[in-house]
């Protein structure tokens, strides 16, 4: 018996083509490259004002790292729509310079088919969005604002540096210490700490940090003590064998502000203010998937545009958008416009140019042809 042999294709799910899984695969690496290096750029430059912080003593090391990863989703949110668009004009970009799309058209695909493929990776990615801008980043900023509150309510002395002065509090504590021997003791201390206005000097032969069940103290050994203004009465002058200076907590309440707040509770609320943050949230994935639209037709250039001449025009609309961003906020809270149309009207007009762009590179009878399903690109 004649064996024949039986060749095997790979299986995709349904609806999902070898087309549609290689315009996938480009834009997901296109993205993740591009959020990568754009998200190490922005985070790199918040990261220096928040050490620059940890330095002046305002913020402990740990806190310095939390409010870096916390920046991070921030910043991956507010990306996402420029990082996605940019993505989608450099993979169609290449497939028009490599001559692919000429060979689609030959097989007889269309733009539709273009669009389908597209999508298909683009919806999860808007759905990404959405979680981010609504969810993950209302979170990540209460919770850098409740980092940074504890932070600041408590003393870190844990990077006390010799031969300098270690401001701590906000200035209401500041020390010096000469040097710090093997066993940690703190040698030749001068400490500045100032409460209700009244400030107090101690100096000390050497001192040590305790944490104790009433909070932490600074246990100062053969020193000298000086408060109040001199000439006053109640100027103090006293010498002690040893002597503790409670580090205490300066209490703050956080008040959350409106880029921290649910957006349960900005769907609930009828408030202008909180309408403009909840459109504000609203713009990372509607404009995921109206920009996304717009790219399809802008990716087709000339071929002598180079590899990244789409780029510029990228940064051009991705601008002109952001702008009217802007704009709409302050027409709305002008009340020039109705609330309602300040969620859509940007967005329309991103559609609108994408149909625009498509009629015009295709001409009229490109719908008629859309209709009838005989397309080609």
């Amino acid at each position: 018996m004649d064996s024949a042999e039986v060749t095997t294709s790979p299986r995709y799910p349904s609806g999902f083509s070898i087309l549609d899984r290689m315009i996938a695969v480009d834009l997901i690496k296109t993205v993740f490259s591009v959020l990568s290096v754009m998200v190490l750029i922005i985070v790199s430059r918040k990261f220096i004002r928040v050490l620059a912080q940890a330095i002046d003593g305002q913020l402990s090391q740990e806190t310095v790292f939390m409010i870096l990863g916390l920046k991070t989703v921030v910043v991956i949110s507010t990306l996402l729509p420029a990082t996605v668009f940019i993505a989608v004009l450099m993979v169609l970009g290449r497939m028009y310079r490599d001559q692919e799309m000429a060979a689609i058209a030959s097989a007889g695909g269309g733009s539709a088919l273009i669009y389908k493929a597209v999508f298909l990776c683009i919806l999860p990615l808007s759905l990404l969005g959405g979680w981010f801008a609504l969810y993950a980043t209302p979170w990540a900023e209460a919770e850098m604002q409740i980092v940074t509150n504890d932070d600041q309510n408590s003393i870190n002395l844990s990077g006390i540096s010799a031969g300098r002065f270690n401001e701590y509090n906000q200035g209401d504590l500041v020390l010096y210490v000469e040097s710090i021997n093997s066993a940690g003791k703190l040698e030749n201390v001068f400490v500045q700490n100032r409460k209700n206005d009244v400030v107090g000097i101690v100096t000390a032969d050497s001192g040590r940090v305790e944490q104790r069940d009433t909070g932490i103290y600074l246990i100062l050994e053969n020193g000298q003590r000086s408060q109040g203004n001199a000439g006053n009465l109640d100027f103090v002058i006293e010498s002690f064998a040893e002597y503790g200076v409670r580090l205490e907590k300066k209490m703050r309440k956080v008040s959350l502000n409106l880029e921290s707040m649910p957006s349960e509770q900005l769907w609930l609320s009828d408030q202008l203010d909180r309408l403009l943050e909840l459109q504000r949230r609203l713009a990372t994935p509607l404009g995921m998937l109206c920009l996304c639209f717009l790219a399809v037709p802008l990716a087709k250039l000339s071929p002598r545009s180079g590899v990244y001449g789409n780029l510029l025009i990228a940064f051009i609309v991705y601008f002109a958008y952001g702008n009217l961003l802007k704009i709409n906020e302050g027409l709305v809270r002008d009340t020039l416009l109705p609330e309602w149309m300040g969620f859509v009207w940007i967005y329309l007009i991103l559609l609108g140019t994408g149909i625009f762009k498509l009629i015009r590179l295709y001409g009229w009878h490109w719908i008629k042809m859309q209709f009838s399903g005989n397309s080609s690109l």
